[in-house]
């Protein structure tokens, strides 16, 4: 029991505080560069792909084989478009006249918080694997979320919250993190071949979230070379994280 409490901690500890480092920014700027954006969006991006190809798919190929690893790739992926769908349902819903800045900011962090479950996920099932693994995928994470943060509270600044109201908003959005860690520890506890489909099931749905949400995003936001170096150095730092972890 203690273990798992420890594993849901750690989830927690890596959804708030890079959600929270982001949400800082509620106090230093009301509103960032384009182009700063995108390459902190890129640079996560690129982190998080070495990180699953070269750290996390492997170690569920090993333990479980490619049976098992595929299934989850293939159930993450599927839960995340499916989370997403819901997700786009909602903001057809709630378009009206009344949508500023604040609006898009609320909308930014009920995704964050829909996608930080899976990441979650793969912070409890990599703990399961091996400690090394869990705290790469946090590490990883906390980096990741920090972008998420200032995409949250820059435009609920903008949009009219106060300092400590928008601060908040991105601090809430990192608590799915520790039910998701939960969940990916209580089932990757079961066996070799379930931690692996666990494993699985975080590595493809972290894809499907930078390949289908931040890269897209980060192209809309700046389509300059930047960007592009900050992903090829984000892949070169996850590389090197994976081979000195």
């Amino acid at each position: 029991m203690g273990h798992l409490l420890k594993i849901t901690f750690l989830g927690l500890f890596s959804g708030i505080a890079g959600t929270g480092i982001g949400g800082l920014s509620a106090f230093l700027i009301s509103k960032t560069s384009n182009r700063v954006m995108s390459s902190i969006l890129e640079f996560s991006a690129g982190l998080m792909t070495a990180v699953v190809c070269f750290e996390l798919l492997p170690e569920a190929f090993s333990l479980g084989g490619t049976v098992y690893t595929f299934a989850g790739i293939i159930a993450g992926i599927l839960a995340v478009v499916i989370i997403e769908s819901l997700l786009k349902k909602s903001r057809a819903l709630s378009m009206g006249k009344n949508t500023g800045l604040l609006r898009a900011g609320i909308l930014m962090a009920i995704a964050i918080a829909m996608h930080n479950f899976p990441e979650g996920f793969a912070v409890g099932s990599g703990f399961e694997a091996s400690t090394s693994l869990g705290l790469t995928i946090t590490a990883v994470i906390i980096i990741h979320d920090i972008p998420e943060g200032i995409a949250m509270a820059v435009p609920m600044r903008a949009g009219g919250f106060s300092k400590i109201k928008a601060f908040t908003y991105t601090i809430l959005s990192g608590i799915p993190m520790g039910l998701g860690a939960l969940l990916g520890a209580m089932l990757g506890s079961i066996s070799d071949s379930l931690t692996a489909a666990c494993l699985g099931f975080a590595g493809g749905a972290m894809l499907y979230i930078i390949y289908g949400e931040l890269v897209p995003e980060s192209k809309r936001l700046y389509l300059g070379r930047l960007s592009s170096m900050a992903n090829v150095w984000g892949i070169l730092c996850g590389i090197i994280i994976s081979i000195y972890n």
